[in-house]
């Protein structure tokens, strides 16, 4: 049975599955998918911290799931702009991960990672795995990516409404 351990870069997947589908990331979807055969070794979710309660909430179901869900400050600049930043951080754990476990999943569609992705299946003869929305994910990273899945259907969660 292979390994896995999964990253999730929690900002970049709410913003793009919110844009293109008008949803919500099933985190439970996914990593029932994710693992489905596979002996898990790791699964963190990487996510900026503004306090709040609606925050503290989703990071708890996360952690409920099995998730460790690693923070950042959540930074407003003085001219208005805003900072709360994990390639770096994922790209190192990705690395540390590659010796751990057979496969690696990223759900990310951020461009940044492709070399760090290229890197580890060339260097390390890990498999990466690749969840993000189709047309809002970075060609280089799909084409990086031992396998892209698009974030789509079975992975969908709709958001409720409010009356």
């Amino acid at each position: 049975m292979d390994t896995v351990a999964i990253f999730v870069d929690v900002q970049n997947i709410y913003y793009t599955v919110k844009e293109r589908h008008g949803a919500h990331f099933d985190y439970g979807a996914f990593l029932r998918e994710a693992t489905a055969g596979r002996k898990l070794v790791k699964a963190n979710a990487y996510a900026t911290d503004k306090g709040d309660l609606g925050q503290s909430r989703f990071q708890g179901v996360l952690r409920g799931m099995g998730f460790e869900v690693r923070l950042t400050p959540y930074i407003q600049r003085a001219d208005g702009s805003t900072k709360g930043d994990w390639d770096a951080g994922i790209a190192v754990d990705m690395a540390e991960y590659s010796g751990l476990a057979d496969v690696l999943v990223l759900a990310s569609g951020d461009g940044d990672f492709a070399p760090v992705v290229q890197k580890l299946i060339a260097g390390h003869s890990v498999a990466v795995d690749v969840y993000g929305v189709s047309d809002l994910t970075a060609a280089s990273l799909k084409q990086a990516a031992t396998s892209f899945v698009p974030i789509e259907g079975r992975l969908l969660l709709p958001i409720p409404t409010t009356w």
